[in-house]
């Protein structure tokens, strides 16, 4: 078996790669190394894979119609996670956003249908509920308000997978991510914030008074939840499914930090601001259609996934020290 993965360099792209070369499984990667966050942590995220003979990689834009076609790739199944991240730049530089996910979307799903390419597992985002007055979320809810371009692009990406397979017969099982955490997380990213500024005994941002609440979810999990959407794309068909993975257990800001601090054994310095424009209150994902579909069951709990990524960034982040000449 062979798949592709986009984006195969970021925080999700490198665990799955690496878990699914752990079970002899090909991967063809692409990535264009976008500076939203440095180029040298996504290489140290790619060093495990390409010392693998079954990775291949290709240094590629998806929004380069003439780099995807120097792609070599003979699978059926492309694992769709790259993107241009991050809800408040988003807000900053719409155009971009609209360029590199719904461009780059089309673009892609334009290759696989010249190539025969029938199966698409694509990253979607929790933040197209946005302040969703029901909770938990669940698919059927309307998603025609988002609060950020980010959110407009993952709802248009989604309707963009959805024409493809009308039109093309391309499957696509759409997983809406919730608040994804855990080993290489982004840099960005409010846990990775506040474990590096907390260690450091610096203050961290607290926005509005830290009851909002988000629904973490342990990367080894969206892992697992991706591998089983793998299956279903693969299955009789054609499919087109949009589904939640998450963990199904929001936690308060406060209980987030709370936790953080007692992991590291240092109490945190607060510094509260005002609520930031087009950050969602609360986030809460029913996972009742990723059970029945994917038989996914979140198995991580919050202090555990905490401590993994802890143990990481202290392995990674403490300075080497080399030997005595």
């Amino acid at each position: 078996m062979e798949v592709l993965i986009t984006g195969v360099a970021g925080f999700i792209g490198s665990n799955l790669a690496d878990y699914l070369l752990s079970k002899g499984i090909k991967v063809v990667g692409i990535d264009n190394y976008d500076n939203f966050y440095s180029r040298a942590v996504k290489e140290q995220n790619l060093a495990s894979a390409l010392n693998n003979p079954n990775f291949s990689f290709y240094e590629v834009d998806i929004t380069d119609s003439e780099g995807l076609n120097s792609v070599s790739f003979n699978g059926t199944t492309v694992i769709h996670l790259a993107a241009k991240a991050g809800v408040r730049p988003s807000i900053e530089n719409p155009k971009l956003y609209v360029h590199n996910n719904i461009t780059g979307t089309q673009t892609l799903l334009e290759w696989m249908k010249v190539k025969g390419i029938k199966n698409m597992v694509f990253a979607s985002s929790s933040s197209v509920y946005g302040n969703n007055e029901k909770t938990p979320f669940a698919e059927s809810d309307n998603v025609d308000h988002p609060i950020s371009p980010y959110a407009l692009t993952k709802k248009a990406c989604e309707l963009l997978n959805f024409t493809y397979f009308k039109l093309y017969g391309i499957s696509s099982i759409n997983l809406r991510f919730f608040t994804v955490y855990g080993e290489r997380q982004r840099p960005d990213l409010a846990i990775h914030k506040f474990v590096k500024l907390i260690s450091a005994g610096n203050p961290i941002e607290i926005y509005g008074a830290g009851q909002t609440g988000r629904d973490y979810t342990y990367v080894g999990d969206i892992v697992r939840g991706i591998e089983q959407a793998m299956a279903l794309v693969n299955a009789p068909g054609p499919h087109y499914e949009i589904i939640n993975l998450g963990n199904s257990s929001p936690v308060k800001l406060m209980e987030l930090v709370n936790t953080i601090s007692e992991l590291l054994n240092t109490k945190p310095v607060l510094n509260y601001l005002p609520p930031q424009p087009g950050d969602v209150e609360f986030t809460y994902a029913d996972v009742s259609k990723a059970a029945e579909l994917l038989h996914f069951r979140p198995s991580t709990p919050l202090k555990t996934g905490l401590q993994n990524f802890i143990s990481w960034f202290q392995a990674t982040n403490t300075p080497k020290i080399l030997p005595q000449k």
